[in-house]
């Protein structure tokens, strides 16, 4: 049930998108347990004066090539499956499309299970 949002400068390769959000995907299926076709992400393209951030927050050398990803899930997974997460996320997309590390962001969001309905306005984990 991971809700994936993706937002990056305009400019990119075609195929990128559909690549980062494969190598997301594929890294919740691997440390989230995610179900097979448990895919909803929306990727969102800005113009360089919608798309602002610290080059060196944290001690980090961002480049315009920065992702920033925000996963919304239910909250139960621990800090090990957090990290593994982070770290599955950040080797995907080193490996393809060629991200640097320091250009991928992540921001996790935990909600209960009770703020999600997938259709027809039922709850359907508590209905």
């Amino acid at each position: 049930m991971p809700l994936i949002r993706i937002s990056m400068r305009r400019g990119r390769p075609a195929s990128h998108p559909a690549t980062i959000v494969d190598g997301v995907y594929r890294a919740l299926r691997a440390t989230f347990e995610v179900p097979e076709n448990d895919l909803f992400a929306v990727v969102h393209q800005h113009d360089a004066d919608e798309f602002v951030f610290d080059a060196n927050f944290f001690g980090f050398q961002r480049s315009a090539g920065l992702v920033i990803i925000q996963i919304t899930v239910a909250n139960t997974r621990g800090v090990t499956q957090k990290k593994a997460l982070f770290a599955a996320i950040a080797a995907n997309l080193q490996q393809e499309p060629g991200l640097k590390p320091d250009d991928i962001f992540i921001n996790l969001l935990e909600v209960k299970r009770e703020n999600w309905s997938f259709g027809g306005g039922v709850a359907q984990y508590v209905a």
